[in-house]
């Protein structure tokens, strides 16, 4: 190897500490991320960290940005030993670290998710302390008292005392708040308290349901607050629905992941889940197996995202989860063996709920219907003994006219012999007189015959009307448990909905004919933005035994509501507000911070995938409109030819804005948008090709300013992840993803108006 000439020696060393430099650049905020880290105690990371990795869906989502360095302990097995793990890190909480900035960029339901799997925990734990007493309850005791006040506020009157001159709980009522219950022994309980009336026994039980659902979201909200999510709605729910026996619940909950996978050293908290109830026909307290949860979309052209987590299930019953708004049924059906929903509702288990319907369809009402109106149904028999019936009338009539005729005829005496006599005469002895009388017909014995028919018909008619009269009760009887059974399965049909959404599969996300989607991996169902907040509810269905009896092990299914911005979830979003000088597109600023690494390396991880499209979206949107949560496109923009006060107001700023989001789903999706405000700009154009293209698709200068500052996004965009791909990946790869970068970018062509500008161009 020839030696190196000084000015070669200055060249490498130059490259060699600039590269030094850049690598610090990127790597010292990635190292220095634990010193940032939000505030939760060494048990509450070692429980946020357990809960994540036991979950593949959020393991899956998340899981990336925890970082445990220390000692993997096994069981004898193999299988990870989490309980011990979890002591490490609260011994040594240097051992783990977590990434809470691209934590915050998870989507909002898997930080709800995780967040309400934190708050059950730790309630679960309150109340078992409680139970202990004092010395236990100490640790806790603040945040008992918070949900001691929470709860307090939704019980009668009677189910608290007076303690030191202030409201306390009765301490009965600590029974009814001990996890380990089912919700029948809960009733058991309540229906021994004599110091309340019926109706506050119900109202208690209804406590227990509104102070665990209150006290969780608030203590939720918090969480997800300290792990980096925002929100402006955040409402979390607990709903069991079922008989209120809790055995599949208990049996279940914890047990299996969602790839049908056994674990059990998660803490339970099914208990916890609080039953909708009523009151029956008997005035007694009983669970809903089917429960209904009225919600309102967020509005204000925002999404409204739901995410869905399952703790109970049946492995008898199809979990059955409907969303219906404006009339339109959204579904939701779980597989047999695990915890995952999504709209398809292939299942090969013993029961659901499309079954009890169409037994209650084909095998009730429709066999109702036959003995009915079927070939040999009541119809058929009822109108056969009707015919016959009038048919054995109309022969009464007729003999009873024939009858009351023989009446009225003359007796008649003929004076010859009879052949009879004539016959008894020839065969008697020639000797013997045969005495004989001449003979009179008086039509008695035809009177009599006809008299006895008559009363064999008015038997026969008898007979006849006794039969359509138990026909026509057997039918009334018939139609009376067929309306039943019709006013149960129209009830059903309800429940499941009338009009389903239909939808399309991309291999991840279902997309509804109305753009709603929902997502199988994160469990996440949207509505997409409208200005106007509409109705909606969510309905839990328990799947019953039969189609007639309303037992059903119980289903819990955690849900939150949780407003977001469209690319909320981008792994890099980048949101600039008015960086630009008037009328210029120069960009002097990086685009990306120390908060980007791992995003970034998340997008060459992508890139590298040849499986994983890549796609550039990229907008000069022109005039900005203010849509009362973000920047859009104005349909309608009128440029003003000067700003109306200062250029500096909020209504002005808030639209020079220009955005870049990076988007790690399916697919890479590169989105680039900028945006002006409304006054006219003086920039120079003298660019021809840009010029023609103004003048064919009446084009303003605006248009084509923000074309020029999208192209400049673009442009950096390439030129700082041409440079970090040499930082973090080796020469191959490296070359990989930057090829593949640059050639899509490359050939981008920007958005304006009716008609699109090749970045090339763009000079």
């Amino acid at each position: 190897m020839l030696p190196l000439n000084p000015k070669q020696v200055i060249a490498v060393l130059k490259h060699f500490f600039m590269k030094i430099f850049l690598l610090l650049f990127i790597f010292l905020p990635f190292l220095n991320f634990s010193q940032t880290e939000f505030k939760l105690t060494p048990e509450e990371r070692a429980y946020l960290y357990h809960a994540v990795t036991k979950s593949p869906i959020l393991d899956t989502n998340m899981g990336r940005y925890f970082d445990y360095k220390g000692p993997m302990v096994k069981y004898p097995n193999k299988k990870i030993n989490y309980d011990s793990i979890e002591l490490l890190i609260i011994a040594k909480p240097q051992l783990l670290v977590i990434r809470n900035e691209e934590l915050a960029k998870c989507e909002r339901g898997l930080l709800g998710e995780v967040s309400n799997r934190m708050a059950l925990w730790e309630l679960n734990k309150v109340l078992y302390a409680k139970r202990e007493g004092d010395s236990t309850l100490a640790p806790f005791l603040d945040k008992y008292l918070r949900f001691e006040k929470v709860f307090m506020t939704f019980l009668p009157p009677s189910a608290l005392v007076r303690v030191d001159g202030k409201n306390s709980i009765n301490k009965k009522i600590d029974n009814l708040l001990n996890p380990s219950l089912s919700f029948n022994d809960k009733i058991a309980f309540v229906g021994s308290y004599q110091f309340l009336n019926e109706n506050d026994k119900l109202v208690t039980i209804r406590a227990i349901e509104k102070g665990v659902n209150a006290y969780v979201q608030m203590r939720a909200f918090e969480i997800y607050q300290l792990l980096g999510g925002e929100a402006k709605v955040y409402e979390n729910y607990l709903v069991a629905a079922g008989d209120g026996n809790t055995s599949a619940g208990i049996q279940e909950e914890g047990k299996k992941d969602e790839q049908g996978i056994w674990i059990s050293d998660l803490p339970r908290a099914v208990g916890l889940f609080p039953y909708q109830v009523s009151v029956n026909d008997e005035h007694n307290i009983e669970s809903l197996i089917f429960t209904e949860t009225n919600l309102k979309t967020i509005g204000s052209n925002n999404l409204t995202s739901i995410h869905f987590d399952v703790w109970a299930f049946s492995e008898k019953a199809q979990t059955t989860v409907v969303i219906e708004k404006n009339g339109l049924s959204y579904h939701l059906f779980g597989a047999e063996d695990t915890r995952f929903l999504s709209p398809d509702s292939t299942y090969t288990g013993e029961r659901t709920f499309q079954r009890l319907i169409n037994d209650l369809k084909i095998n009730k009402i429709g066999y109702l219907e036959e003995m009915i109106q079927g070939k040999r149904g009541f119809d058929f028999w009822i109108k056969f003994n009707e015919k016959k019936k009038d048919e054995t009338e109309l022969k009464i009539e007729k003999y009873e006219k024939q009858y009351s005729d023989y009446g009225y005829t003359k007796i008649t005496t003929d004076k010859k012999m009879s052949k009879k006599t004539k016959k008894q005469k020839k065969n008697s002895n020639k000797n013997k007189q045969i005495d004989w009388q001449p003979t009179t017909d008086s039509n008695k014995d035809k009177r009599k015959d006809k008299q006895q028919e008559i009363i064999d018909l008015y038997h026969l008619f008898d007979d006849y009307s006794r039969k359509i009269k138990e026909l026509k009760e057997k039918k009334e009887q018939a139609i009376d448990l067929m309306a039943k059974y019709q006013r149960r399965m129209d009830y059903y049909n309800q429940l499941i909905g009338i009009h389903w959404a239909k939808h399309t599969f991309d291999g991840r996300v279902y997309t509804f004919q109305d753009s709603s989607t929902f997502d199988i991996l994160t469990q996440e169902f949207q509505f997409q933005p409208k200005d106007d907040s509409e109705d909606f509810e969510i309905r839990i269905l328990s799947v019953p035994e039969t189609s007639l009896i309303d037992l059903s092990d119980e289903t819990m299914v955690h849900f939150t509501l949780i407003d977001a911005l469209p690319n909320y979830d981008a792994r890099l979003r980048l949101e600039l507000n008015d960086v630009f000088s008037s009328d210029k597109w120069e960009l002097s600023k990086p685009l990306f911070t120390k908060a980007d690494s791992v995003a970034v390396v998340q997008l060459f991880e992508g890139l590298l995938n040849k499986k994983i499209d890549l796609t550039i979206e990229a907008k000069g949107q022109g005039i900005g409109f203010w849509n009362g949560s973000r920047t859009v496109k104005h349909k309608k923009p009128v440029e003003e030819l000067s700003y109306k006060g200062s250029r500096m107001d909020s209504t002005y700023l808030r639209l020079r804005r220009s955005e870049l989001f990076v988007i790690l789903d399916r697919m890479v999706k590169i989105e680039v948008n900028s945006y002006t405000d409304p006054v006219s700009s003086s920039m120079t154009v003298d660019n021809a090709a840009i010029k023609t293209i103004m003048t064919k698709y009446k084009l303003s200068k605006n248009d084509i300013l923000s074309v020029y500052r999208t192209a400049t996004i673009l442009r950096k965009f390439k030129q700082e992840m041409n440079s970090m791909a040499i930082l973090f990946l080796d020469k191959e790869k490296a070359k990989l993803v930057t090829d593949r970068l640059n050639k899509e970018i490359d050939k981008t062509k920007i958005k304006v108006g009716n008609t699109y500008v090749k970045l090339g161009d763009v000079k």
